[in-house]
């Protein structure tokens, strides 16, 4: 069993790509939709939560844990190894080597929450592997809220979006990093304002292939058990709306739980 969790929908995205990987694979996501976003929570209650989370997962017989949201992997992830050592965890950053390496212009950005966007592991990887790039980090606040909605796609929305993208791309930006998980789902918006100037660069595809290396011997029967803290029907709704039907012709359960 491997568990994969976020605050609420945008670790679907992760998901998704796990589930192509691993097609026999059974696989429980947890969405803490009580506490959602954790964008723009203090660290000490990132930490607990995620602790929290972990340990329902691994009590449920998961043997591989992926936190699918980068605000709970720069903040917590260590502290979430440490409580479980004998479970394997993947964690999800911001492409920031990848986008560093593949940088023509030496110059890329990182889109992220307000939370990553501070965070001393984001500021590291920075500096490991993108010393020789200029590197903008951009706050993102509300964005997830916009994913969690499904409704992002709003005249305003697009406008406040195109607000964040144009300045990057007339300073010479030609890599943006998706430091979200929830900004996966955001493609469709960010990507037509590129024009060809700038790449995307998000982690999903990555994040399944290091859990495929880790837990390539999970054959079961390829269900999916989705889980949340409250209103666990919006997993189900969201899963077409976020056009993720393979995943839901998967899905064998949808129930809260109490975390």
């Amino acid at each position: 069993m491997i568990g994969v969790f976020d605050s609420g929908l945008g670790g679907l995205s992760v998901l998704a790509a796990i589930a192509r990987e691993l097609p026999q694979a059974n696989l429980i996501y947890l969405a803490d939709t009580a506490h959602v976003p954790y964008g723009d929570k203090p660290d000490n209650f990132i930490t607990g939560r995620v602790l929290a989370i972990g340990q329902h997962l691994a009590d449920q017989g998961c043997k591989l844990i992926v936190a699918a949201c980068n605000t709970a992997t720069t903040t917590a992830i260590q502290a979430l190894r440490e409580h479980l050592p004998h479970i394997q965890v993947v964690g999800v950053e911001p492409g920031v080597k990848p986008a560093a390496q593949g940088s023509l212009k030496r110059h890329i950005a990182v889109l992220a929450t307000e939370t990553t966007a501070r965070s001393k592991r984001l500021a590291h990887l920075i500096d490991t592997h993108a010393a020789q790039v200029k590197v903008d980090v951009v706050p993102c606040p509300g964005w997830a809220t916009h994913v969690e909605t499904l409704q992002p796609d709003t005249p305003a929305f697009r406008a406040e979006v195109e607000q964040k993208i144009r300045p990057l791309l007339d300073a010479g930006v030609d890599r943006i990093v998706l430091g979200c998980t929830h900004y996966a789902f955001l493609i469709p918006i960010i990507e037509p304002l590129l024009e060809g100037r700038a790449q995307l660069v998000d982690v999903a595809d990555a994040v399944a292939r290091q859990v495929l290396r880790l837990r390539g011997d999970s054959y079961a029967d390829g269900k999916i058990s989705l889980q949340a803290t409250v209103h666990p029907e919006r997993l189900s709704a969201a899963l077409p709306a976020l056009s993720l039907n393979k995943v839901a012709r998967r899905v064998a359960s949808v129930t809260q739980v109490s975390v």
